[in-house]
Formats: C-alpha cells, sequence, structure tokens
C-alpha cells in the first residue's frame, strides 16, 4: 500500500537528487516484496530482469520474455508504492528495432503500471534510448557488467579494469547523460572508475559492485535477506537470513502436523452442537 505520508517518487526527482542523500533502490517482483521495500523507504523500485535468477530459478537473465516482465511489473505497481516503479527491458525486447523497442517499452508502462524503463547497454543503444524518450517514457542507462551480454563478456566478469575499457564505460555513461537518462546504473566496476562516471555525469549513478562514491545503491531483495541461496556476488552484504528462518518454520510446521499437534482447537471451525449431533446420529 502506497505510504501517502511520503510524496509521490518521480523520474525527475530523482535526476534531481544528485548530489543529495544517497538513492536508495532495490529489486521486487510481486506484491509482498514491493510493500515491504516502500515501507522501508525505498526511492526507487527495479523490477529487475533478474528475477529470472532469484524467482524463476534460471541460469542467467536471457530467458525473461516481456510477458514474464509485463506480469511482474504489474504486481508491484499495483501495491501503488511511493518509490518510482522502474520495469526491466528484457534481453531482445529491444535489440531488434526501434520500434520493437518503443512498442516493448510501452508495455511496461500501459500493461505492467511501470513509470520508467531500464535499458543495457552504452552508446550503441543511443538511437533506442531517444526514441523510448521520444514517446516520453523515462529511461535508466545501465553500463558496466551488463548481465545480458554475459556470454559477450565471457561470463560476470568486473568491467573497466584497464585503460581502455575503462574510457570506454566513460564515454558510455557520459553519452547516455547527454542523451536525457534520469539514473545510471553502474554494475561491476572499479571503485575509482564508478566515481570518475559519477563526477563527470548529471545523472545520478546507482551502484551495484562499483564502490561507494556514487549517488546512490541497489541490491537484489532476495540477496539482500538470505533467500537467493549461498552463492551471491561479493559486492552483497546479507542483513538477514531469512532462507533459513523460512526451513525452520516449514520443517516445525510439518513436525507439528507428524506430532498431531496441529491444527489446535484454536485453530480449528467448529459447528453448533446440536447440528453436529443431528448429522452424526443419521
Amino acid at each position: 500500500m502506497r505510504d501517502d505520508t511520503r510524496d509521490k517518487v518521480t523520474a525527475p526527482m530523482v535526476r534531481a537528487a544528485k548530489g543529495g542523500p544517497k538513492l536508495r533502490m532495490i529489486t521486487a517482483y510481486d506484491a509482498p516484496s514491493a510493500r515491504i521495500a516502500d515501507e522501508a523507504g525505498a526511492d526507487v523500485i527495479l523490477v529487475g530482469d533478474s528475477l529470472a535468477n532469484v524467482v524463476l530459478g534460471r541460469e542467467t537473465t536471457l530467458t525473461v520474455t516481456m510477458d514474464d516482465m509485463v506480469h511482474h511489473t504489474r504486481a508491484v505497481s499495483g501495491t501503488r508504492p511511493s518509490a518510482l516503479v522502474v520495469g526491466d527491458m528484457p534481453w531482445m525486447s529491444y535489440h531488434v528495432s526501434v520500434e520493437d523497442a518503443v512498442r516493448n517499452a510501452g508495455r511496461l508502462v500501459q500493461e505492467g503500471g511501470a513509470e520508467a524503463v531500464k535499458l543495457e547497454g552504452g552508446r550503441k543503444r543511443l538511437p533506442v534510448i531517444a526514441a523510448v524518450l521520444d514517446a516520453e517514457i523515462p529511461v535508466m542507462g545501465h553500463v558496466g557488467l551488463t548481465p545480458q551480454s554475459v556470454h559477450a563478456m565471457g561470463g560476470y566478469r568486473v568491467q573497466g579494469k584497464e585503460v581502455e575499457a575503462a574510457r570506454a564505460l566513460l564515454a558510455d555513461a557520459r553519452a547516455l547523460d547527454a542523451a536525457g537518462v534520469f539514473s545510471i546504473v553502474l554494475e561491476g566496476v572499479p571503485d575509482v572508475l564508478a566515481e570518475l562516471i559519477t563526477k563527470e555525469v548529471g545523472a545520478p549513478t546507482i551502484g551495484i559492485g562499483a564502490g561507494p562514491k556514487v549517488d546512490g545503491q541497489v541490491l537484489v531483495f532476495h540477496d539482500l535477506l538470505g533467500l537467493g541461496g549461498d552463492r551471491v556476488p561479493k559486492f552483497v552484504r546479507r542483513y538477514a537470513d531469512l532462507g533459513s528462518m523460512a526451513v525452520e518454520a516449514v520443517t516445525r510446521f510439518f513436525e507439528d502436523v507428524q506430532k498431531g499437534e496441529f491444527p489446535s482447537e484454536a485453530e480449528t471451525y467448529h459447528m453448533p452442537d446440536e447440528v453436529a449431533r443431528a448429522l452424526l446420529s443419521e
């Protein structure tokens, strides 16, 4: 449920937050996670294509479809959060043509209720970004380790560690900023490069594995809460181990069932005694 004591966050508000308090961003994929994120004070909720990994149990994000993203974005936006809802554009939803990209971005807004979209890539995505912006849809950029490029990159590797690669990422970020994105995700880049990009661009930068000298931070909901398994990237800090707590709770339920201790009298529905006697006497 939207917190009406907070102002609704918009893309222009995020853009204007450059240099202010750190932006708070987290992923969410359904109504319960969206409510938790919003009540905790998120500025931005990203319905990430990372749902492939943490919700659907897949190895990469490449199998997520537009229908998947629309479905999950609708679940998040339906909670009417105060946070800005950003829908992730999945692989091949903006790679074939500019027309496809605008149409698919529009689906996330019209059908999913997103208030902005995110897409991966630097200068090569400028025509797509220009067209989506021309359709009045705010765009969040994403450079560095871009998971949809996992095969081209040869795995999930930190990007920009060499001079020329770092210069290329800086040029990508500058180009996205000039194109009019309202923020830029920096993923899996060295801290010095992330700090330099942050100083060079007018759009706020949101880091994930990019060190502390950025304008905000994002983590995957399931990773932060210990719901995503044991294998997590170096940059993840776990603030809870809800996975273990959930296993313990379900184990106790099964034990109570087998011992006949669940349900108790208080957890059982009863009918009036006279109705029970009449029924049992038949």
